[in-house]
C-alpha cells in the first residue's frame, strides 16, 4: 500500500493542468491548441497532449483561449483615505485585487501615484498587501499625484532623489510626469534625467498650454527610445485644455508621429475617463498608428465610464481592427519588455504561472469612448473565465476549477 501510494504521488507532475485550450503566447510564438501544466507556482510544460493522470487537478479549457496573465501598465492603485489627494493615498485610486483578476490581469503598474517622498508608504499599504503584482512608475513630483498646484511644483521635481528611490526598490519600473501646465520643457527634461539616472523608462501624460506645446518636439527631441507616450488617442485643446492630439485639424496624422514610433517611442492607450476619443482614435488607427501597449488608466473616474476594465479596452482594440493575437501581445509580452520585466508576460517553462483563460462572446456590442460616443456593430468581446496567479486560481467565473457538488452523496 505504501509503495502504491508513493507511486501515485510521483505520477502527479502537475498541481494544475489546463487541458485543451487554445494557447496564445506571443513570446514563444505559440498560437494553437495546447495543454499547460503548472506546479509549485511555475509553468512546467506547454505541449499538445499532457496526461490528465499526472495532474492533481484538471481544468477543461476546451473552446477557450489561454494566455499569459495580462499586464496593465497604466493604472492608479495608491488607494487610501486622504481627502483631496487625487490619486495619491486617495479615495479616487483603487485597490488592485478588486479590479484585476476579473479582467485577466495579474500585474499592474501604478503610474505616478507615489513619488520618492511617499513610495515607502505606498509599498507598505498597497504593494505588500496585494495578491496582484503591483509595480510602480515614480512621479517626478516627490509627493506624487496629489493634483492641482502640487503637480505644478517645479521645486519638488528632483531627478536625483527620484532615481535614488527607483534604484532602491525593485518594484519601481519607471518615472512618470503628468498634468504639468505651462510652456516650460524643464519638467519633462527632469523626468528624463531621472529615467537616465535609474536606467528606467519615462511615461508622459502630456500637460496643457495655450498655445499647445508641439507634440512632435516631445516625442522626437525630449523623450528617448523606450519612453512611453500615454493617452495616445486623447487630444484636442477642447478636451485637455491645450494638448495636441496625434491627428491635426484635417484628421491627418500629425508630423513626427510615424517617425517617433519608428525611433522606439512607445504609444500606450491609457484609456481613462477622458483620454480615448473615437474621432482621434479611428483616423489615427486607420493611418497606421496602432498601440504599442494597451492599458486602462484605471481609477474611479474611468471604471464606470467608457473604459470599464482592461478586457473591455482589449476588446475595443479588436473591434478597431487589431487581431486577437495582436491585442494579447500588446497586453502581455510587449508591456513586459517595455517595463524591463522580461520574466513576465509569457508561458515559458519555469516562468511564474500567471495565466488568464478567456471566452470569446459573439453578438452585437457597442463600445463607448470618453465622450459617450459609441462605435456600433461590435461583434466580439472577450470575457474572463479563469485567472491564475502564481499557480493559484484567484478568479473563476463559472467554476471551471471547482469541485462538483452532488447532493446524492449526503
Amino acid at each position: 500500500m505504501l509503495i502504491a501510494f508513493s507511486s501515485v504521488l510521483q505520477a502527479q507532475s502537475y498541481d494544475l493542468l489546463l487541458k485543451g485550450g487554445h494557447v496564445i503566447d506571443p513570446k514563444n510564438e505559440v498560437d494553437e491548441p495546447m495543454d499547460v501544466g503548472i506546479s509549485d507556482g511555475k509553468i512546467v510544460e506547454v505541449a499538445p497532449s499532457l496526461s490528465p493522470g499526472e495532474a492533481e487537478k484538471v481544468i477543461d479549457a476546451a473552446g477557450l483561449y489561454v494566455t499569459p496573465g495580462l499586464i496593465d501598465i497604466h493604472g492608479h492603485h495608491y488607494h487610501g483615505t486622504e481627502p483631496d489627494a487625487y490619486l495619491s493615498n486617495s479615495f479616487t485610486a483603487l485597490p488592485p485585487d478588486g479590479f484585476t483578476f476579473r479582467a485577466g490581469v495579474t500585474t499592474v503598474v501604478d503610474v505616478g501615484g507615489a513619488g520618492w517622498r511617499n513610495f515607502d508608504h505606498f509599498k507598505k499599504q498597497v504593494i505588500d498587501r496585494s495578491k496582484t503584482r503591483v509595480l510602480s512608475f515614480l512621479n517626478i513630483i516627490g509627493s506624487g499625484m496629489k493634483g492641482g498646484a502640487i503637480e505644478q511644483n517645479n521645486n519638488d521635481m528632483d531627478p536625483k532623489m527620484t532615481a535614488l528611490v527607483a534604484r532602491q526598490y525593485p518594484e519601481v519600473v519607471g518615472v512618470k510626469i503628468a498634468h504639468y501646465r505651462g510652456h516650460e520643457w524643464e519638467p519633462y527634461e527632469r523626468a528624463v534625467e531621472a529615467g537616465e539616472r535609474a536606467d528606467v523608462p519615462v511615461m508622459v501624460d502630456f500637460g496643457g498650454a495655450s498655445p499647445p506645446l508641439p507634440l512632435e518636439k516631445l516625442l522626437l527631441d525630449v523623450l528617448r527610445p523606450g519612453d512611453i507616450y500615454t493617452h495616445m488617442y486623447g487630444g484636442g485643446s477642447d478636451v485637455h485644455g491645450g494638448r495636441q492630439s496625434v491627428i491635426d485639424e484635417n484628421n491627418e496624422l500629425r508630423a513626427g508621429m510615424v517617425e517617433a514610433r519608428e525611433r522606439g517611442i512607445v504609444f500606450d492607450v491609457g484609456h481613462g475617463g477622458g483620454s480615448f476619443f473615437y474621432p482621434v482614435a479611428i483616423p489615427a488607427f486607420e493611418q497606421g498608428l496602432r498601440p504599442t501597449t494597451i492599458s486602462t488608466d484605471l481609477h474611479t473616474g474611468s471604471m464606470n465610464d467608457g473604459m470599464k476594465n482592461m478586457l473591455n479596452v482589449v476588446s475595443k482594440m479588436m473591434d478597431m481592427g487589431m487581431s486577437l493575437q495582436e491585442v494579447i501581445e500588446a497586453s502581455t509580452w510587449t508591456p513586459a519588455q517595455v517595463i524591463q520585466r522580461e520574466e513576465l508576460g509569457h508561458l515559458s517553462e519555469g516562468a511564474v504561472a500567471d495565466v488568464a483563460v478567456f471566452g470569446m462572446r459573439e453578438g452585437d456590442f457597442r463600445f463607448v469612448d470618453s465622450s459617450e460616443n459609441f462605435k456600433p456593430n461590435g461583434t466580439r468581446k472577450l470575457e474572463t473565465e479563469l485567472t491564475i496567479r502564481e499557480g493559484a486560481v484567484v478568479y473563476d467565473l463559472n467554476g471551471l476549477a471547482a469541485t462538483p457538488w452532488d447532493d446524492d452523496e449526503e
